[in-house]
């Protein structure tokens, strides 16, 4: 039976995190050896303060890192390569503002600011049978998974899976995108690369996530737990995160797959929870992207006219010039190249937009919205 622990956390105190760290490893029976190279890879998709709830806490970071050094592990390094370039002096400012400096500092942990990476065979791959991946995971004897449960724009759910995403280098990342615009395609592809990297140990930060329009545009929401899980299990613990969120498997593509394939199981209670019980946190807000598909209970000519207007009624993106400040991420991140910058400022030309939504997601400012058609809301409410 697949098998996680839960440990309720209210908040970032160091103290209650370092108890909730042990309690995991103690329950999962982590054992790493002394001179093994561990690398521990958060979730730093953009320069953003912990208070923002987009990227994992540096208080977990450094809670993971301390238990580590009273196991006695030598060489930590915490690597990842969020959205756009990937560069050492990117690297330095992103660092210092998720807070993930200073907990490094705390702890003795080496940053890493080498921006290489290597070809690796998925073996196991259906969709993928390769992937470019940064050198310290590729490097790494065990790696640590420190993921943010969010919604997500694309994938509905960022937890344990989409955070391995963060190990394929920088602009690499569109092209994938580019490769695998389709949803489902997308989520196969992310579980081949899940199959390639096998994180050791994966911890979930939910002390507080993010609803809405994640995985960098929502809002902060409290969820009062950490979660982990070994090895294999990794799915069983999206599962969890999914269910605590109030979604099943068939509404998470990544959770879909994996099922499919037989490496999740198809209802979470059929997952052995250690500790705490599973908080449920009623009316999470689901990204604006993800409007159910009413057109199974309309009148056959109805449902074939929304059908037929799909094209004009999906969500897309839609800059504010407002609010925009012309610094070009989201057509740095933008797989097809369809945003200008004109006049100083972010258009998006939709006609070869494929609704990855990565600008979105890059945007530090949030000035790019999800614009859905008022027809869908008007059908949500009903």
């Amino acid at each position: 039976m697949n098998r996680i622990s839960c440990a309720k956390g209210e908040n970032y105190d160091l103290a209650e995190l370092k108890k909730a760290v042990a309690l995991h490893f103690d329950r999962l029976g982590i054992q790493i050896p002394p001179d093994a190279h561990v690398v521990l890879k958060p979730n730093l998709i953009m320069r953003a303060d912990p208070q923002r709830a987009a990227t994992t806490h540096p208080a977990l970071v450094e809670a993971v890192a301390a238990h580590l050094r009273e196991m006695g592990v030598q060489r930590i390094t915490l690597a990842d390569s969020p959205g756009g370039l990937y560069t050492p002096s990117l690297l330095k400012a992103l660092y210092e503002t998720t807070g993930m400096a200073q907990a490094a500092r705390n702890q003795g942990v080496a940053l890493n600011l080498e921006c290489g990476s290597r070809t690796l065979r998925a073996e196991t791959g259906e969709l993928c049978k390769e992937f470019e991946i940064i050198d310290p995971v590729a490097q790494a004897d065990f790696v640590i998974s420190l993921c943010k449960l969010k919604t997500h724009c694309m994938t509905t759910l960022s937890c344990g899976v989409k955070n391995l995403f963060g190990c394929v280098p920088g602009l690499l990342k569109p092209q994938l995108h580019y490769r695998f615009p389709n949803g489902e395609q997308f989520a196969r592809m992310l579980i081949d690369l899940s199959q390639l990297i096998r994180p050791g140990l994966t911890i979930v930060d939910g002390v507080e996530g993010m609803e809405g329009d994640g995985p960098t545009g929502g809002h902060r929401r409290p969820i009062g737990c950490t979660l982990a899980a070994n090895g294999a299990d990794l799915y069983a613990l999206d599962l969890a995160a999914a269910s605590i969120i109030g979604l099943g498997p068939d509404q998470v593509p990544t959770l879909a797959e994996a099922v499919r394939r037989g490496l999740c199981p198809s209802r979470v209670e059929q997952v052995e929870v250690d500790g705490d019980p599973l908080p449920r946190i009623p009316d999470f807000q689901m990204p604006a992207t993800k409007l159910l598909d009413f057109t199974g209970n309309m009148p056959g000519p109805l449902a074939t006219l929304v059908r037929a207007l799909r094209p004009w009624l999906t969500p897309h993106p839609k800059v504010r010039a407002d609010d925009c400040i012309g610094c070009g991420r989201c057509a740095q991140s933008c797989p097809v190249q369809t945003i200008a910058m004109e006049g100083g400022k972010a258009v998006i030309h939709p006609q070869r937009c494929i609704h990855c939504f990565c600008c979105h997601e890059m945007c530090p400012q949030r000035a790019i919205d999800i614009k859905t058609s008022p027809i869908f809301r008007f059908m949500s409410r009903g």
